[in-house]
C-alpha cells in the first residue's frame, strides 16, 4: 500500500533521452507484419488447392468433393435423427 503506483506504460520524454532498446520497436513490427502477409498468402494458396473443385472437362465435382458432400449429409441425418429420436426412453 505504501509503494507509488507505477504507469503500465511509460513514455520517454525528448529532455530525457532514449533508455535503451524497448522490447517493441518499429524494425520488429515491420518485419513482423512483412512475414505475416507472406504467412497469410501462403497459407491462401494452400486451403485452395485443398479444397475440392470442379473438373473442368466434365463440369461436375470430382470424387472427393462428391464423397466429401455425401459424408455430410449423411452425418446430418444421423444426428438429426439421434436427437429426434432422444425423448423415447431406450430399451
Amino acid at each position: 500500500m505504501g509503494e507509488p503506483r507505477v504507469p503500465p506504460c511509460e513514455v520517454a520524454s525528448e529532455d530525457e533521452g532514449r533508455r535503451g532498446m524497448g522490447v517493441m520497436n518499429r524494425r520488429n513490427a515491420v518485419l513482423g507484419w512483412a512475414v505475416w502477409q507472406v504467412g497469410k498468402r501462403f497459407a491462401k494458396k494452400k486451403a485452395k488447392t485443398a479444397v475440392p473443385t470442379v473438373d473442368r472437362e466434365s463440369k461436375r465435382p470430382n470424387k472427393p468433393a462428391i464423397v466429401a458432400a455425401l459424408a455430410t449429409a449423411g452425418g446430418a441425418l444421423f444426428f438429426w435423427r439421434r436427437k429426434r429420436g432422444g425423448d423415447e426412453p431406450s430399451t
